[in-house]
């Protein structure tokens, strides 16, 4: 779907609901979109933004149904390892303590901060954002936790953490019986969550398809 294009000169004087091509900076009117269509940009033919499946409940019950699983992925045991006759669990702090201590340090940092940290944070702005639009009341600092959200969105990685656990269970079954706990099916599920979260447009979250709410004082 095509959507009509604006001269950057006239943007600043025209009504609320423009959408900025991020590849060529051409300015369009923002069109109301159905789930799952698309906006390109007349310009240059990019994509402008996609309208998500998911409205702003559905994307509530997610965040919050994630901040769940989150809790429970890091306070379950992913692992647990049995050699020579002593079982030891494997949990995501054990792990970080145990690259800490092993002399690698900026890997435990890196970890920590890329599956704990970032996706923790980014959870909490998901919530806070979606709570505010639920209140049809914008916070003050509305704007600087979505530019929040923006930038943390990449660096959330518990995907990679995921696929990383898996590789080292299988390489670990030669040496030790290795089996699988439920902190491990929690990052799973924790994992497509945050793929079904990152599917929404956060200009969405802009977009006032109701009239827009008085920002709160």
């Amino acid at each position: 779907m095509n959507t009509p294009f604006i001269e950057p000169e006239t943007a600043v004087a025209a009504e609320p609901g423009l959408v900025v091509c991020e590849h060529c900076d051409a300015v369009h009117q923002r069109p109301q979109l159905a789930p799952g269509e698309a906006a390109d940009c007349t310009t240059c033919g990019a994509l402008l933004y996609r309208r998500s499946r998911l409205d702003r409940d559905a994307m509530l019950a997610l965040t919050v149904a994630a901040l769940i699983v989150f809790v429970m992925a890091n306070a379950m045991p992913i692992v647990t390892m049995e050699a020579g006759g002593v079982v030891t669990q494997g949990r995501l702090t054990t792990m970080v303590s145990a690259a800490w201590n092993s002399g690698i340090g900026a890997v435990a940092a890196i970890a920590a901060a890329t599956v704990f940290l970032f996706p923790l944070a980014q959870l909490t702005l998901y919530l806070y954002v979606l709570m505010a639009r639920q209140r049809q009341t914008l916070p003050a600092d509305f704007a600087l936790a979505m530019h929040g959200l923006r930038l943390l969105r990449p660096w959330s990685m518990v995907e990679v953490f995921l696929i990383g656990v898996l590789v080292s269970v299988v390489k670990m079954t030669s040496l030790a019986m290795v089996k699988p706990q439920a902190g491990l099916w929690a990052f799973g599920v924790l994992t497509i969550l945050l793929t079904a979260l990152s599917t929404f447009e956060l200009r969405e979250l802009w977009a006032d398809d109701d009239p827009p709410p008085e920002p709160h004082r």
